[in-house]
């Protein structure tokens, strides 16, 4: 019986073949390049979505400061497809001026104008009735080929204003467009 089991053990040949242990290889080298192939694929495509969600958190930036404004708004002077002019009130001591007054100083009502070209939106801050200053850049790199703003119930006395921004698409597949929009709620406010 002892003879055997030693006779056995020799001629048992548990193991691998070297056609199973080739197939094996080739099989690991497969899997292994798509795992590289994806790997490389979302490496290459990182920097554009980066990019594009920089450009859609910036655009959101600019859209929300906006709508802030028109909120605060008391009426719509001016009404355009590319331009829109309010009167609101800012907190600064004179119209057009950047320093910030204090929380307890009265703010002081003023006249301001979004100006949205193809590729920029600017702001503009004067005294109520004028329409002109030092415009300031908010933001650049529009893909506006459309109208920026449109208003209800018209252009003539708005109330409601809707924004809409479009922004190139990293990957050259058109424009991402953000939009928004704002309702005067302080348009019953009298002089």
């Amino acid at each position: 019986m002892r003879r055997r089991r030693e006779l056995l053990a020799r001629t048992d040949e548990s193991g691998m073949t070297l056609v199973e242990l080739m197939v094996a290889m080739t099989l690991g080298v497969v899997v292994m390049g798509g795992v590289i192939f994806l790997l490389i694929g979302a490496m290459r495509s990182q920097p554009r979505l980066e990019k594009q969600g920089t450009n859609i958190q910036t655009a959101r930036f600019v859209l929300e400061r906006l709508t802030r404004e028109l909120r605060n708004g008391i009426v719509v002077d001016k009404a355009t497809a590319s331009s829109v002019s309010f009167q609101t009130y800012v907190r600064h001591a004179t119209c057009g001026v950047e320093t910030t007054t204090a929380s307890s100083v009265a703010a002081t009502k003023c006249e301001v104008t979004f100006t949205c070209s193809s590729t920029s939106c600017t702001r503009t801050e004067a005294a109520p009735g004028v329409y002109t200053g030092t415009a300031v850049t908010i933001f650049s790199g529009l893909n506006n080929s459309s109208s920026v703003f449109a208003y209800k119930p018209s252009s003539t006395y708005p109330t409601y204003v809707e924004i809409t921004l479009k922004i190139p698409d990293p990957s050259g597949s058109g424009a991402l467009t953000v939009s928004d929009a704002a309702s005067l709620r302080n348009a019953t406010l009298s002089d």
